[in-house]
């Protein structure tokens, strides 16, 4: 007899058509059989060890964040309800260009310093890895939730060239294509790029072509979080589009928003670009989050030069005065790139989290509140906290637009993406947040979407991208990663004001056929394991 039995399930199965009342049956991980209408039908109803009453809910795929950041929250977190709770059964880590692997020991520590404002310092977890495959084998040792794996590509600039702002060798480029090759011989799913971020900002685009060659080689794809979301953001787009059809390369667009008041109302614009290279052949898709702020860390902002070489570099720069004013005049007064070009705007960045907790007084306010309570320059508290918290302090940017939110998501090559930074005492609530905000606001509440449609947006779609032959749809034979949520309840918990409190209206989450999720709760199964892609 089988192990389950999901009675009355409402299923929208996440191809976009429309739902359908069936009984499911799962056992060994797998959906067995579908038998619709069984009750209506008056016909034999399958049977099963166990039996699951859906009746009022909705079963759907289980959701795939397509960009997340919890490269180490997966290993020192069994719990991990800030995605499990979302019905989140796979996540797509290694995002932005910066990661744990692949590394050497001194490559290793520069990279914890670089991104300990996403993940941690990581002083909790065992770095007993250095290769793709060796992290990939350290998550098949049990996690909550699947993960795949994204080559970072300014890693593997920082492990073969350094931190240095200078074009790559013959030799160094042969040496990148090599580690680039070995992720994806190890089971990457494709390379990331942080285009604003240091060491992978400095990789021109010839460099980066030859690297995405490799990526295409191996059935992958190219995930650029590129050089502009600001001033020059469809310039920014469009050099991904023509970088990835020279490679021949498919094309991800990492949280692909139109932020910043220069941007306002320019989604149309973006959209074109897109469906003019999807005419001619393009293979591209793009993943947003429900919300208008954004999320990075507070050192990101700063002007390119000032970060190359390292944090030890930037640190020292901060702490001289000449130095620190020429990188105040960048920022404050030109617009330097890692402010997307737009000079700042002290009243729209939010500290969210310091590394330091005697720090804790500078979260939740921004760096303009921060300066009027201190009597300072708005500069001179970023750069004190940059020093006195050794560059981890993460902040919201308050820079978006609701109307281009909302005509990126219609798009029909469009995913979800928490971009979820799990670390600091007010994290941004997409992290615990985004795929019930989907299905609660943006369905429910407002219509953007229709339910069917949205669950393909999150089930289906990001499947494809994968390429994985059985995920993303309540099929026979499919993967029984499964997700249960009442549609007239579902809605994200997380506020700017408490964004930890998880979501209600998803009672019931599978991965593998393992419960869990049961009854709203986390349970103590560990399911998840790594989604590695074939070699060549």
């Amino acid at each position: 007899m089988e192990e389950l039995v999901i009675r009355d399930a409402d299923v929208v199965d996440g191809s976009g058509a429309d739902s359908y009342r069936a009984d499911v049956v799962v056992d060994g991980g797998r959906i067995v059989s579908i038998v619709k209408e069984a009750a209506a039908a008056g016909c034999q109803r399958p049977k099963a060890r166990r039996e699951l009453d859906a009746e009022g809910l909705v079963l759907s795929p289980g959701f795939i964040d397509m960009h997340a950041h919890s490269d180490l929250a997966l290993l020192r977190d069994p719990d991990h309800g800030a995605k499990a709770a979302q019905g989140v059964t796979l996540e797509v880590i290694g995002q932005d260009g910066l990661s744990y692997a692949p590394v050497d020991d001194h490559t290793l520590g520069e990279v914890r310093r670089a991104i300990a404002g996403w993940n941690g310092p990581g002083d909790d977890v065992d770095f007993d890895w250095r290769s793709v495959g060796e992290y990939l084998d350290r998550l098949d040792a049990g996690i909550a939730v699947n993960a795949a794996y994204l080559i970072p590509q300014g890693t593997v600039r920082a492990l073969a060239v350094g931190w240095d702002d200078r074009d790559a060798t013959d030799a160094e480029l042969e040496h990148m294509r090599r580690l680039v090759a070995e992720g994806m011989e190890q089971g990457a799913v494709g390379m990331s790029s942080g285009l604003t971020y240091t060491p992978g900002m400095y990789a021109k685009d010839a460099e980066l072509t030859e690297l995405c060659r490799v990526v295409a080689e191996y059935g992958g794809y190219y995930c650029p979080h590129h050089r502009s979301y600001g001033a020059g953001a469809l310039e920014a787009y469009q050099e991904m589009v023509e970088l990835s059809r020279e490679a021949g390369c498919p094309l991800h667009l990492a949280h692909a928003t139109m932020n910043f008041g220069v941007n306002k109302g320019r989604a149309p614009e973006l959209l074109t670009l897109l469906d003019d290279a999807l005419a001619t052949g393009a293979d591209i898709t793009l993943d947003t989050y429900p919300y208008t702020p954004g999320c990075t860390t507070l050192v990101a902002l700063l002007p390119s030069w000032a970060s190359e070489g390292g944090p030890a570099q930037i640190m020292k720069r901060l702490a001289d005065d000449d130095t620190a004013e020429r990188i105040r005049h960048h920022m404050e007064e030109i617009g330097s790139d890692g402010s997307h070009g737009v000079p700042m705007e002290w009243e729209t960045i939010e500290i969210s989290g310091t590394g330091d907790p005697a720090l804790g007084e500078y979260v939740g306010r921004t760096v303009l509140e921060s300066a009027g309570l201190r009597g300072e320059s708005p500069w001179t508290v970023v750069r004190q906290l940059l020093l006195a918290d050794r560059l981890a302090p993460t902040i919201l940017q308050h820079v978006g637009h609701e109307e281009n939110v909302r005509a990126i998501m219609r798009h029909r090559v469009h995913t979800g993406g928490s971009d979820g930074i799990l670390q600091g005492a007010k994290p941004h609530p997409r992290a615990y947040g985004t795929f019930p905000q989907y299905l609660g606001h943006y369905v429910r509440e407002l219509g953007v979407l229709s339910l069917e449609e949205c669950v393909a947006h999150l089930t289906s779609r990001p499947a494809a991208r994968l390429r994985l032959p059985d995920r993303g749809l309540v099929r026979e034979g499919y993967r029984a990663d499964l997700v249960l949520f009442d549609p007239a309840t579902v809605a994200a918990g997380s506020t700017y004001e408490d964004p930890r409190r998880l979501p209600t209206g998803i009672p019931y989450v599978l991965v593998d056929g393992r419960f869990v999720m049961e009854d709203g709760r986390r349970t103590d199964v560990l399911a998840g394991r790594s989604v590695r892609r074939g070699s060549r």
